[in-house]
């Protein structure tokens, strides 16, 4: 096992489109410390999340395998904590059994520690190797009166700023390993920028300045898309402004809390051999495609780039700095990639799709990669993607699409009956069919479950699952600002 194992720090926003950064080249975004990041990192410009839903994608990027595999196939609405009224606030450890990446840190010798949302069920215990538990108890919701897991291990209404709290939390484990005689790992999951973006969710001096001076130009300002769920998003050019004010002003919050942490690390003389991973769990529309959300913001569901396109920053050992990769890579790459940065072994990777990208970290060319496809999924819905073709399957849930992206970056226009996109519709059809054959669970196939964008309620399969664990609803008044805290526990 190599002495010099470098710290890892995974740092997770919460519905953060790959372009809503400053060094993607949004000049409307004050990404000040994450500009930083990236000029002395590397940028992954094709990078990918593995289903355009919260706890669908950390689940995957955890495990390194797909929702058809882990069963984890939407937002969980039940299980995460007393804090959610839903089942009566049962807990469900909804990746009991099943191996993550930070399972096989803290058997290597690594002091593993999560600050901020967990949303893989049960967040009231740590699980999984992380020994340091700093948990946001629930899917999400107000950025002030946050349920958080007390140092006695209760639930409390956090009154604070919650990005500040989960940044300073995280501030707290890095101190504790300043002297530690093992390597560590830390997860940072900040809920921002998730909805609500209303003024009073945010200071003021985050918000005000974005609502009153920036014009927005970096969101576009399209018609309601025909599918697109309720939103008062469209209602108005002043609601669309106080949403966009509130998107933009948790993005800069969260930019600062990254950079206390940074600043922390180089106070500490940790930086140098700490590897620091930045990304979000899913992508988000912001108008995109008339769509204010990510892949449950439409019926049928959708998996447009917007979607399913992530932020990616990669600096620390091992990283050739000042670069932008444009290999296409997805966060189910992300397992293969820590452990072999680690120098550890995967002894259980046939059913991981995911293949290491340490070699582009260290400045391998990207042309090795152009033969990587990327594969999605939201229940019903299946994405193969190559650089130059995307295919959208639905199971007969909906349309199926075909847009060449060469082309048609946008994905504005489709092919899927264009006798000329026939050969290339009929190959990513077969690609499709024989990757999903390989990596998924008949139990837990997507496809079978009937998932619906509105929230798992309980287990999709195996000997405790619920017989109706997709909800066929949105949540009610609790899920909004103006929620009652329950009493404590």
């Amino acid at each position: 096992m190599p002495a010099d194992r470098p710290n890892i720090l995974v740092i997770l926003t919460d519905d953060q489109g790959y372009w809503a950064l400053g060094c993607a080249g949004n000049d409307e975004l004050r990404t000040p410390n994450l500009d930083r990041l990236s000029a002395g990192g590397v940028r992954l410009e094709n990078f990918f999340c593995v289903s355009p839903v919260c706890s669908a994608a950390r689940a995957s990027l955890l495990t390194g395998t797909v929702p058809s595999r882990h069963g984890v196939h939407d937002w969980l609405r039940a299980g995460n904590s007393l804090a959610e009224p839903e089942r009566d606030g049962r807990l469900i450890e909804y990746l009991r059994g099943q191996r993550t990446y930070t399972d096989a840190l803290a058997e290597g010798g690594y002091t593993c520690g999560l600050s901020g949302k967990w949303h893989l069920g049960d967040a009231h215990h740590a699980q999984h190797g992380l020994a340091y538990w700093k948990a946001y108890l629930r899917a999400g919701g107000d950025y002030y009166g946050a349920p958080m897991l007390g140092d006695d291990g209760e639930l409390y209404f956090e009154p604070r700023y919650v990005t500040d709290v989960i940044t300073d939390n995280a501030l707290a484990f890095l101190d504790a390993q300043a002297q530690g005689p093992s390597p560590f790992y830390l997860s940072v999951h900040y809920t921002a920028p998730h909805s609500p973006w209303y003024r009073q969710q945010h200071p003021p001096e985050l918000f005000e300045p974005h609502f009153r001076d920036c014009p927005f130009r970096s969101a576009p300002d399209e018609p309601r898309h025909p599918d697109a769920g309720n939103t008062d998003f469209f209602d108005s050019p002043e609601s669309r402004r106080e949403k966009l004010a509130g998107y933009y002003a948790a993005i800069t919050g969260l930019d600062a809390g990254v950079g206390r942490i940074l600043e922390r690390l180089e106070q500490l003389g940790l930086r140098e051999n700490t590897l620091v991973l930045f990304t979000s769990d899913n992508g988000m529309n912001m108008g995109h495609h008339g769509i204010c959300g990510k892949g449950n913001g439409t019926w049928p569901l959708n998996l447009y780039d917007t979607s399913v396109k992530v932020p990616g920053i990669v600096s620390g050992p091992g990283v050739a700095g000042g670069r932008v990769s444009g290999a296409l890579l997805s966060h189910y790459d992300v397992y293969p990639t820590l452990l072999e940065l680690a120098g550890l072994a995967d002894a259980d990777a046939a059913h991981r799709p995911g293949r290491s990208f340490a070699d582009i970290l260290a400045g391998a060319a990207d042309a090795g990669r152009d033969d990587v496809v990327v594969f999605d999924e939201y229940g019903p819905a299946r994405m193969v993607r190559t650089r130059d073709w995307k295919l959208v399957a639905r199971s007969g849930q909906g349309p199926d699409q075909l847009f060449n992206l060469a082309e048609d970056p946008g994905e504005r226009c489709d092919r899927i009956d264009d006798p000329a996109g026939r050969s290339a519709l009929a190959e990513l059809r077969q690609r499709l069919a024989d990757w999903f054959a390989r990596y998924a669970d008949p139990a837990q196939d997507a496809a079978r479950h009937g998932v619906t964008g509105r929230g798992q309620l309980g287990l999709a399969a195996g000997p405790d699952a619920d017989g109706h664990p997709f909800a066929t609803d949105w949540p009610g008044p609790w899920w909004r600002e103006g929620f009652e805290p329950p009493p404590r526990p």
